[in-house]
């Protein structure tokens, strides 16, 4: 296999401030008392509790069903009891609040029954067994956006994957939890990888790092057993940012370019963090969900920074006092100072796509935005070959459809353009609100196409009832024609009807006037009888 490596378009040398936090060995964190639980942890449906208040868990247990193909169920990450189910504040941009499970620790850990040799010889069981372990586990992508994994270790008919890539390019500035990952539990990854690798049944597997992580680098390479070796490589590839974007390290790799809004698979390819290969193979070789992962806690209002691995649901702030919270604590990011996002509190819990939690002293960017002076340094560093400065005069005019004429949804929000603006534009917050107002016109018209829908079929029905009455109504004419024999119209049928009236009464009339004295050839016997009638009545009226 061939180690060459292709030069990406555009990126930055960005200062790493990442020793930092990698003078210390990582440890656990400390249990705690109260775990908070979103029900959405991770790209599309939320899961659904399966759990109610009072209810005691162990730790291990599924505590929330996945709703849905693009959903993932919620383990509880200790024992102890449901003490509320409810709205909570949430790591977001916008600190919205979402459902969530409240578990109060009971201390004691006790963990539900696992056979841990269950699934030791995976290699018998086929790719859909897999995917389900890992889907029951709950594993997301821990690099990204929380992505689903089982979904993306399925390629679907039609999809050969002939390159499986394993993203250890942790390019970000201050974050390392994928670094110490790397070099505390190497075995561990590989082990992940090839459970994967067999369930895509792939032959080449690639563990990008990036060339200024030697150790993790010289860890992988020394855990490689001698067979694999043959088709698994650690390359090493430049330090730059944003070297481990997906499409960026594909391209550095294999020369290949993901199509415009298409996917990785499209090419060929298949890409995971390596805290996803780790949390595969905990799930399917230990039997172990997914109930914790490192995270980095650093910045320069952080007095000891450092690695931890954390149980989901402890609060930012317990682990930012852990490590000495510094009198110049003022902002909190989750993630890093590029791609993460602030937080205006933090009382909230670590979810399983919190990679780093990021305090600093004060803002790095000025407050205030000056003009945009067509200097075009964002489309020089720009790693997608967008034009930033036109996707932000079309996003700031509210012009949605040119912006997608610029491709937006290739922007991958980097910040690089950000980064580098002289006039200080927020240019990916412009993006970001685009995509936002996008997304919700999509939205609005697939209920509005669906009000149009109801509203065709309600129109169908009214249509439909009229056509039913008036076929009723021309049945009835038709039987009331067989019954007077000769008319066709409606109205001839009126008329008809008004005509055989006019003969009862004419008919009633005449026998009224019926008597002996105008009755004419009648036969004597005929007459006799009239005559007794006419005496009767006569002699009723009399009596009366």
């Amino acid at each position: 296999m061939s180690a060459r490596l292709w030069k990406i378009f555009g990126g930055l040398r960005l200062p790493g401030f990442k020793a930092m936090s990698m003078s210390q060995a990582t440890r656990a964190a400390p249990l705690a008392k109260i775990l908070t639980l979103p029900l959405k942890q991770h790209i599309g449906d939320a899961a659904e509790a399966i759990v109610k208040v009072g209810d005691a868990v162990l730790k291990g247990q599924m505590i929330a069903a996945a709703n849905g193909y693009v959903s993932t169920p919620i383990h509880a990450p200790t024992s102890g009891k449901i003490i509320a189910i409810e709205k909570r504040q949430t790591p977001h941009p916008s600190g919205i609040s979402t459902d969530c499970i409240v578990i109060e620790s009971d201390g004691k850990e006790q963990w539900i029954e696992i056979e841990n040799t269950k699934n030791a010889n995976y290699r018998q069981l086929d790719s859909s067994a897999l995917r389900n372990i890992i889907r029951d586990a709950g594993i997301v992508g821990l690099g990204g956006a929380g992505f689903p994994s089982f979904i993306k270790l399925n390629p679907g008919p039609g999809n050969v994957v002939d390159t499986l890539i394993l993203n250890g390019a942790e390019c970000e500035p201050y974050i390392t939890c994928d670094a110490m990952l790397m070099q505390e539990q190497s075995r561990k990854i590989i082990d992940g990888l090839n459970i994967m690798r067999h369930a895509l049944q792939v032959e080449r597997c690639i563990i990008a790092v990036e060339d200024n992580k030697r150790a993790a680098h010289t860890m992988l390479v020394n855990a490689l057993q001698e067979h694999e070796a043959d088709y698994i490589k650690v390359i090493q590839i430049p330090t730059l940012y944003p070297a481990g974007g997906e499409k960026q390290l594909i391209k550095t790799l294999t020369g290949k370019e993901v199509p415009s809004n298409g996917l990785p698979i499209n090419i060929g390819v298949v890409c995971h963090n390596v805290a996803t290969a780790a949390a595969i193979s905990t799930a399917v070789l230990e039997g172990k969900p997914l109930i914790s992962r490192y995270v980095t806690i650093t910045g320069n209002g952080i007095e000891q920074p450092c690695n931890l691995e954390v149980l989901l649901g402890t609060s930012f702030s317990e682990l930012i006092d852990l490590c000495g919270r510094s009198n110049k604590a003022e902002q909190f990011i989750m993630g890093g100072p590029m791609m993460g996002f602030e937080i205006a509190d933090d009382n909230v819990p670590v979810i399983k796509t919190s990679n780093c939690i990021l305090v600093q002293s004060k803002k790095t960017k000025p407050d205030y935005v000056m003009p945009c002076i067509r200097c075009g340094q964002c489309a020089e560093v720009c790693p997608a070959q967008l034009l930033p400065q036109q996707l932000y005069w079309y996003a700031r005019a509210k012009n949605f459809d040119k912006t997608q004429d610029y491709n937006l949804f290739d922007c991958i929000e980097c910040g690089c353009c950000t980064y580098v603006c002289p006039s200080h534009i927020p240019l990916v917050q412009y993006y970001r609100f685009a995509k936002t107002e996008i997304w919700a016109q999509e939205q609005e018209k697939k209920k509005s196409d669906i009000a149009r829908q109801r509203h065709e079929f309600r129109q169908f029905r009214l249509e439909r009832k009229k056509a039913e009455n008036e076929e009723r109504k021309r049945q009835k004419r038709e039987l009331l024609k067989k019954v007077n024999g000769e008319k066709d119209s409606a109205e001839d049928v009126k008329k008809a009807a008004i005509e055989a009236a006019m003969a009862r009464v004419k008919a009633k009339r005449k026998a009224q006037s019926v008597s002996p004295a105008n009755i004419t050839n009648l036969t004597e016997e005929q007459k006799n009888a009239i005559a007794e009638i006419d005496s009767r009545r006569k002699k009723v009226k009399e009596e009366s």
